[in-house]
């Protein structure tokens, strides 16, 4: 459906689905109810493919969310990390099998796009959304949601899905709320075959000078992305690590062909995931990772989470239902990645402290390796990991304990 032929029985049209925001979240969900069978429109402000700033790794849980037949198309295979404190200590440790993949952000999402397209969601592009409205004039009903365009064209449906990026105007109507944000920089430095070769299957994780950073290099054939990540409110501190940073890799005679920066948003405890018949995925509801505030694997699993109660909400013939299908929504994420989120928060507030720790364990000790590449590789999450390994749970507990004693101590 284009623009010019949206005539006046179009605007009356009612889509089952409208998802915002075409990034895997949105992708994933226009995916999951157009597999079932639903009249799906996926809207996007900008034209596809396009850029966005992220490092690129697909971890277990990723692969595992993916449609059927996805081919990922990758530029890398991951099997040995180093490990580095700020730029010290530097250690590699390596694994038989791969552990996560790498990918560029504007194929990886144009193909999940494609597969929802292919399920029969229609897309389009070059539509930004003003605001969404679920009372007033613009409704015809109860039932009915209307996603007001940047032109004033207004697209009606019996649910809507925001998936439209951390900084979501479906988020603000939700209400959505954040209690930590982060800014990503990020490099894309085009290198020579030597220098590429060097890298090529490895990745570097180095933990920064400001209390819970750290940088990153992924290889991307001829390309390294390289990006660090903080607190937000230390700018020019994370501009000072990520500069310095390349300096220490000698990369810093290359010319960035591309430099970036994003703002990383999580959801509080209590943030809301939906109002009315309108439900939020993936950045646009501040699901993500806060310790290594991984969001690809969020993303994809709230999406296909959102897509499918979606359809549920467009056949809910009241308020009470439609509300019914949106708090069970709001369950299945939080049985799953509200978990996995609980226990990066806590990992985060041990790491802000105690970062040498960390880079000890994950280099010298055999089990927080095996852990690492566990979860890396999908055979476990964060919550399984705590919650089915005693010596897991023991060690987060010790950390626990010493963040308590060194908070009592300040």
């Amino acid at each position: 459906m284009s623009s010019e032929n949206s005539s006046a029985d179009d605007v009356r049209q009612v889509w089952d689905v409208v998802v915002v925001g075409a990034g895997p979240a949105g992708a994933s969900a226009a995916y999951a109810a157009a597999v079932a069978g639903r009249r799906v429109l996926l809207l996007e402000k900008a034209d596809l493919p396009r850029y966005k700033t992220c490092g690129g790794g697909i971890i277990g849980p990723s692969r595992d969310a993916l449609p059927p037949g996805y081919e990922l198309p990758l530029r890398d295979r991951v099997h040995a990390v180093t490990f580095s404190h700020n730029g010290r200590f530097s250690r590699t440790r390596r694994s038989k099998q791969m552990l996560f993949g790498l990918i560029n952000r504007p194929e990886f999402d144009h193909q999940l796009v494609e597969h929802a397209q292919k399920a029969g969601a229609e897309l389009r592009t070059g539509a930004g959304v003003q605001r969404v409205e679920q009372h007033g004039s613009a409704v015809p009903d109860r039932r009915t949601v209307a996603v007001v365009l940047q032109g004033g064209e207004k697209v009606l449906a019996r649910a809507v899905v925001g998936a439209d990026g951390s900084a979501s105007r479906i988020g603000a109507h939700v209400g959505v709320k954040v209690d930590q944000v982060d800014l990503g920089l990020e490099a894309e430095i085009p290198v020579p075959e030597t220098v590429a070769e060097d890298w090529q299957g490895r990745v570097l994780i180095d933990w920064g000078p400001m209390p819970g950073s750290y940088g990153w290099v992924f290889p991307k054939g001829d390309t390294l992305t390289v990006g660090v990540i903080s607190a937000r409110g230390e700018g020019a501190a994370t501009k000072r690590y990520l500069e310095d940073f390349i300096g220490r890799l000698g990369l810093a005679g290359f010319e960035p062909s591309l430099s970036s920066g994003h703002l990383t948003r999580c959801r509080a405890d209590d943030s809301p995931l939906s109002r009315g018949r309108v439900l939020v995925c993936g950045d646009a509801a501040g699901l993500l990772e806060p310790w290594t505030r991984e969001g690809i694997s969020f993303a994809l699993r709230s999406g296909r989470l959102a897509g499918e109660w979606a359809v549920r909400i467009a056949e809910a013939h009241d308020a009470v239902d439609a509300r019914r299908q949106a708090l069970n929504y709001a369950f299945a994420v939080k049985a799953g990645l509200g978990v996995e989120m609980a226990v990066g928060k806590r990992l985060l507030a041990a790491f802000e402290r105690r970062p040498g720790v960390f880079h000890a364990a994950l280099t010298g000790f055999r089990p927080a390796w095996k852990a690492f590449t566990d979860i890396t590789r999908g055979s476990t999450s964060l919550g399984e990991l705590i919650r089915n390994r005693p010596i897991a749970q023991r060690a987060l507990s010790a950390l626990d304990r010493r963040q308590a004693t060194g908070e009592a101590g300040s």
